[in-house]
């Protein structure tokens, strides 16, 4: 029996149409979400990635700036951009684009996004409310990841759950997310032994290893739920995941596919994340 195929895409619709009425909610209040996102250089895949962010926000009601420089920005120019957008009142989420130019320290760029704008949730102080599961803004895909689960109806506490890798950008993030969520957490990366037999022993697999086609059907526990994070690109041209698609789909119970999994998510939580900044600034506002 082939496995149920969790539809991403469709699920970001609904996401996005939500994010859309809340954005019309707070314009209506006075305080349309406006996100800013900052392109340094000449990376086409940054390029398509900024073009599709400018025109999600767009249809979900916010206000967009687009800011693009030159690869040969130094890192004092591309601080004095970040910290005008931290001053502008009218921008609520602040997402500069990454990799950045190798002479940059993305590291100091990221740390000089004011937090509670930083809806990318990269910056030491989402990291830290994350773990200490305070309220802030927490990474998209992650996020994306968590949310498939919820409006597929696949439960997470009590569920033994492997994420494969240990990236900032996404396996740490997400096995804390699973922690909160109450699942037990087994997170692998390339030194782990027998990484097949790990996951074979998980309810929940969350594939973010950067590998095409990196887990078998044969490391997949039967009618476990996988969630593939990766996008490969082929030399045929062909995009793949990090999971052997063809092959899980008659092992797993359910399985996001590749493209049209996990990746359209990752927007329409990046807007999530805008309009939440919105919220919490306009409630501020409010208060003050």
């Amino acid at each position: 029996m082939s496995a149920r195929i969790l539809d991403g895409k469709a699920i970001a619709k609904s996401v996005r149409e939500e994010v859309a009425r809340r954005a019309a909610e707070l314009t209506a209040r006075g305080t349309r979400p406006g996100l800013a996102v900052v392109l340094v250089g000449d990376d086409p895949a940054s390029h398509v990635y900024v073009k599709n962010k400018d025109k999600a926000a767009l249809e979900a009601g916010f206000t967009v700036r687009t800011v693009r420089k030159a690869a040969d920005l130094s890192e004092v120019e591309l601080l004095a951009v970040v910290r005008e957008l931290n001053d502008d009142a009218s921008v609520h989420g602040i997402l500069v684009q990454l990799p950045l130019p190798k002479h940059i320290d993305a590291n100091a760029i990221v740390r000089a996004i004011d937090p509670a704008k930083d809806v990318d949730g990269l910056h030491p102080e989402n990291v830290a409310r994350l773990a200490l599961g305070e309220p802030g803004l927490f990474p998209c895909t992650p996020r994306g990841c968590i949310e498939i689960c919820d409006r597929s109806g696949l439960a997470i506490a009590g569920r033994r759950a492997v994420v494969i890798g240990r990236s900032m950008l996404v396996g740490k993030p997400l096995a804390l997310m699973l922690l909160a969520r109450d699942a037990t957490v087994t997170v692998c990366h390339s030194r782990t032994a027998d990484l097949a037999a790990v996951t074979r022993e998980a309810e929940l697999v969350f594939a973010a290893v950067g590998k095409p086609e990196f887990v078998r059907a044969d490391w997949v526990r039967p009618g476990a739920t996988v969630i593939d994070v990766g996008i490969n690109r082929l030399p045929d041209g062909r995009l793949v995941g990090d999971v052997a698609f063809a092959e899980v789909l008659e092992r797993a119970g359910a399985v996001t596919p590749v493209p049209g999994g996990v990746g359209p998510m990752t927007i329409a939580m990046l807007l999530d994340n805008t309009v939440l900044a919105a919220t919490r600034r306009a409630g501020a506002g409010a208060r003050g």
